[in-house]
């Protein structure tokens, strides 16, 4: 089965509780479920939270939009990962960060063929429009990095499969020129982020509707001061994640 998994928990610090932040009265990590679900390739779609009473609003979420869920560590995302995916008989997923308000479905779906042509482990790009795409992973390479981790903070989990050696990466194919692009930020983590969702949800006028990624990007070409407003903290936010990021393996 190929799923999407919305990873999310309510533990931020940054910016306190972000997953339930409204914007035109929806909490943000709805608007994550309502965009996935417009994945076409996508078998089921699974909320990845912990076993942290404070998720239990998450659960609840999950539940009223009629999606699966799955709790587990709070801290080894790639254990809840695993648990998620052993409990549904997952084959390959892609992950949609609870943070990532735009992410797009077609993208997710771009990978969902590279991974039935090529059979890759893990599909990632350095190139697309931060937040409008994260990871694809074989469950079998997340199995085999749970085996050889030797640490349970992993947050930035990408290097287990990057840098080891061990498993077939690669970048996302046959991304739309149009979502390549290095000058803007879609990713919830601090105020600022928060006041762009905003900005691009209020500018197109769509409340409830399906904001394709096409009309995002034209909306801040067209009104370019948008990603001004939260830009200028895409560097703190990758050296951030930088010092997070830890590759410690079993000896």
């Amino acid at each position: 089965m190929k799923s999407i998994f919305i990873t999310v928990r309510n533990g931020s610090t940054r910016l306190k509780n972000k997953a339930l932040m409204p914007i035109q009265g929806i909490p943000t990590i709805e608007y994550v479920i309502r965009r996935v679900k417009h994945s076409e390739l996508a078998q089921s779609i699974v909320l990845c939270t912990t076993e942290n009473k404070m998720d239990d609003s998450l659960v609840e979420i999950a539940q009223r939009n009629n999606i699966l869920y799955f709790r587990g560590s709070e801290e080894d995302k790639l254990e809840r990962w695993r648990g998620a995916a052993q409990k549904y008989n997952v084959e390959f997923f892609c992950t949609a960060d609870g943070d990532d308000l735009f992410c797009d479905p077609a993208l997710i779906d771009l990978a969902f063929k590279q991974y039935q042509k090529k059979n890759i482990d893990f599909i990632e790009s350095k190139k697309v429009i931060t937040g409008a795409f994260t990871y694809g992973i074989k469950v079998t390479a997340l199995n085999k990095v749970c085996e050889i981790k030797d640490s349970d903070k992993t947050e930035m989990m990408w290097v287990y499969f990057t840098d080891t050696g061990l498993f077939k990466c690669e970048e996302l194919e046959n991304i739309p020129g149009k979502y390549i692009r290095s000058d803007i930020r879609m990713t919830l983590d601090y105020q600022e982020d928060f006041d762009f969702f905003n900005t691009v949800i209020v500018k197109s006028g769509k409340k409830t509707e399906y904001l394709p990624m096409n009309e995002i990007v034209d909306i801040i070409n067209k009104y370019p001061e948008i990603k001004n407003v939260n830009f200028f903290r895409q560097q703190q936010w990758a050296d951030n994640q930088k010092n997070k990021t830890i590759l410690k393996l079993k000896k």
